[in-house]
C-alpha cells in the first residue's frame, strides 16, 4: 500500500482477498475509506459498505429526479445521472465481474478511475452509482440508531485490536524496518500471530470468569457479556519476567481471583 494513497483505493481489495473464513457481509470504516466509486463497486459486489463519515451535514445527498422534497432540500446537492449509468451498464458489470473474479485488482482500477480527466464516461457512470449508493447509506444512517451503534462498535473493535498490536510492537514503536516485502511479512505475520495468542488467552479466561460467576450465583447480566472484549493487555507484562526456577508447570490454568477481592 502506497502511503500516499487513500485508505478507500484498498478496502475492496481487503474484503475480497482476506485469506480467511469469513464471509465478510458488512464493512465499517472512516471517512478516508470510502469514496463514490466504493460504494458503487461494494453494492455491486455484495458487500453493506457502512462508513462512518465526517462531517456529515456538509455531505450531500443526489436523488434520481428533479423534484422537491421540503424536509431534505437543504441537503440534497442535485441529481443523479441514471441515464449515463444505463449507457455504460454493461461496462460497469463487466468491472465488477473482472475484481471479482481477480482478473484486475480492485485498487489498480480505483487509482486509474481516479485518474482519469471528467469527460471519461465510465468513471462518471460508476461515480454517479455511487453517489446513489451513498445518498441511501445516509438516509439509512439518519433513520437506524441500530446502524449507527453497529457501525461505531466495529470501528472500536478495529481501533482496539490496532492498539493492542501497537502495544506489542514496542521494541521499534511500530516501525517496519526490513528491507524487502519477504522480511515485512514475516514481521507482520508474527506480529499477528502474538496478538491472535493474547486474544485467545484472555478469551479462554473470560470465559472461565464468566462460568466462575454464575456458579457463585453473582448475578451476571446476560445482556452485558456481549461486551467484553478480548483485546486488552493491561494485565499482560509484554517486556516479561525470566523466572527459571517457577515451579509452575507449563499448560496449567493460573487461579482466578475471588469475587469482590481484589489481587494485589
Amino acid at each position: 500500500m502506497n502511503v500516499g494513497v487513500r485508505d478507500a483505493t484498498y478496502v475492496i481489495d481487503g474484503l475480497l482477498h482476506h485469506e480467511s473464513d469469513l464471509d465478510i457481509r458488512e464493512h465499517y470504516t472512516d471517512t478516508a475509506g470510502f469514496t463514490d466509486h466504493v460504494f458503487a463497486l461494494t453494492h455491486l459486489l455484495g458487500f453493506r459498505f457502512a462508513p462512518r463519515i465526517r462531517d456529515l451535514a456538509e455531505t450531500r445527498l443526489y436523488i434520481p429526479k428533479s423534484r422537491s422534497y421540503p424536509n431534505l432540500d437543504p441537503l440534497i446537492g442535485g441529481t443523479v445521472n441514471t441515464a449515463l449509468i444505463r449507457t455504460h451498464w454493461p461496462e460497469i458489470l463487466r468491472l465488477a465481474a473482472s475484481i471479482k473474479t481477480g482478473t484486475v485488482s480492485a485498487s489498480l482500477m480505483l487509482r486509474k478511475l481516479g485518474a482519469y480527466p471528467r469527460q471519461n464516461s465510465l468513471a462518471r457512470a460508476l461515480r454517479e452509482l455511487g453517489r446513489l449508493q451513498r445518498t441511501r447509506f445516509i438516509l439509512d444512517w439518519l433513520q437506524s440508531p441500530d446502524l449507527r451503534r453497529r457501525t461505531t462498535a466495529g470501528l472500536n473493535k478495529g481501533e482496539a485490536r490496532n492498539a493492542l498490536a501497537r502495544a506489542v510492537f514496542f521494541n521499534r514503536l511500530g516501525e517496519i524496518r526490513d528491507r524487502s516485502f519477504e522480511q515485512q511479512r514475516y514481521r507482520t505475520s508474527g506480529l499477528n500471530l502474538v496478538t491472535a495468542a493474547i486474544v485467545l488467552w484472555n478469551t479462554v479466561y473470560l470465559d472461565r470468569a464468566i462460568q466462575a460467576l454464575q456458579s457463585a450465583d453473582a448475578g451476571v447480566d446476560p445482556e452485558l457479556i456481549q461486551h467484553l472484549s478480548p483485546l486488552g493487555w493491561e494485565h499482560i507484562n509484554l517486556t516479561g519476567n525470566y523466572t527459571w526456577r517457577n515451579p509452575t508447570k507449563p499448560g496449567r490454568y493460573r487461579p482466578l481471583r475471588s469475587p469482590g477481592r481484589r489481587q494485589p
